[in-house]
Parts: C-alpha cells; structure tokens; sequence
C-alpha cells in the first residue's frame, strides 16, 4: 500500500501490516496465537512468533483506499468467541491504522482452534 501526501510518498508492504495485525491480535485476552492450515495433512498448526503473519492475509480494497484483513487465531479453552473476535476486531483495528497510517476495511476473525 502506498500513502502520499504534499511532502512525497510511503509504502507500507503487506508484510509489515500483516506484522502490525498478528502482534495485534495475539496480545488479546484468551488469544493463543495465530494459526496456519498445513497443506498436507490439513491440520492446523499454532504458528511461533517469527512466523506470525502467515496467519494474516492482507488484501487492499478495490479502490485501493483500505486494506482488508483476515486473521487464523486459536484461543483458549472456555473463552466466549463472539467477544474475543470483538476484542480483537478493536485492537487490530487501532493498532493498524495508528502505526501504519492506513485505513482498515473489513475485519474476519478466523478462529480455527481451541489449545490448551
């Protein structure tokens, strides 16, 4: 994605909102991590920090204004997934448009796991 203003322009890669969403998203309550569905043996597989925006896929909008993102997470046991998709809905809302300076479309909260 690619800001401009009056003084030039920015371009944040997908990477780097991708980043921003996972760390995001993991520091909400009863978030385990972000997950990745293994091609071969369609399991799902917590994924280690490093590794964290494969669990994110980042999508500009059709205009090109926003970006939409889709986020894989696995929570703990017991927690009430409608609120912990909120929370974290709000928290990668806030933290994406304040550290990159983009506007964020739509929000979908995958949740693809309960781990211990």
């Amino acid at each position: 994605m690619k800001l401009e203003n009056e003084l030039g322009s920015v371009a944040v890669s997908n990477r780097v909102i991708a980043s921003v969403a996972g760390s995001a998203a993991t520091a909400c309550f009863g978030v385990k991590g972000m997950t990745e569905d293994s091609v071969r043996d369609g399991i799902v597989r917590l994924l280690k920090r490093e590794q964290m925006t494969k669990g994110v896929v980042v999508t500009p909008t059709q205009d090109g204004s926003a970006v939409d993102l889709e986020l894989h997470i696995a929570v703990d046991p017991g927690v009430n997934a409608a609120a912990a998709a909120d929370s974290i809905i709000a928290e990668v809302r806030y933290n994406v448009e304040r550290q990159t300076g983009l506007r964020t479309g739509q929000i979908t909260v995958c949740i693809d796991a309960v781990k211990a």
